[in-house]
């Protein structure tokens, strides 16, 4: 029948390892964790946030994104989010469908550039994290609400004693 090559690599699925792409992706592809989903959702707004921000994005790409988010902030919707299941998942349902519309009509020289934008800006973060600052101010802030947690609890059982 010929030669069945990888759909990715372009190489001969018989010169892979285990014999088919099937089992090569399947065994290469780790499941992810929801943290590490998280992170990527995470990653995947602040591509989508530097894309309205970007001056060579059309028009029409920058209307479905407001409406996606104007839809998910908004009080009126067609179901409302207070509805146990069905309410979080129309909202996931327009946020899948304008993350797709977005990533359709965006030109994929912005959106490699606002990749490139939202991984600087996650590493400044994590340094920003990182840095000693930070780690004295949550320390501090930590012994604030600890002494305040101690004074109060002596003044009440003074009061309660009295």
């Amino acid at each position: 029948m010929g030669i069945e090559y990888d759909n990715l690599t372009g190489i001969p699925a018989g010169c892979l390892p285990g014999g088919n792409a099937e089992e090569v992706t399947s065994e290469s592809e780790p499941t992810m964790s929801w943290r590490q989903q998280a992170q990527r959702l995470h990653k995947e707004a602040h591509v989508f946030y530097f894309a309205f921000k970007h001056p060579r994005l059309p028009w029409y790409a920058r209307l479905v994104a407001a409406c996606t988010a104007g839809y998910l902030f908004s009080p009126v919707q067609l179901i409302p989010s207070f509805i146990p299941v069905i309410g979080f998942l129309d909202d996931l349902l327009v946020l899948y469908l304008g993350a797709k519309l977005l990533r359709r009509v965006t030109p994929p020289d912005v959106l490699t550039e606002c990749r490139q934008l939202a991984d600087v800006a996650e590493l400044r973060r994590r340094e920003e994290i990182r840095s000693s600052g930070a780690i004295v101010a949550a320390i501090v802030i930590a012994m604030v609400w600890l002494l305040t947690a101690v004074t109060a609890s002596g003044l009440v059982a003074a009061y309660i004693s009295h």
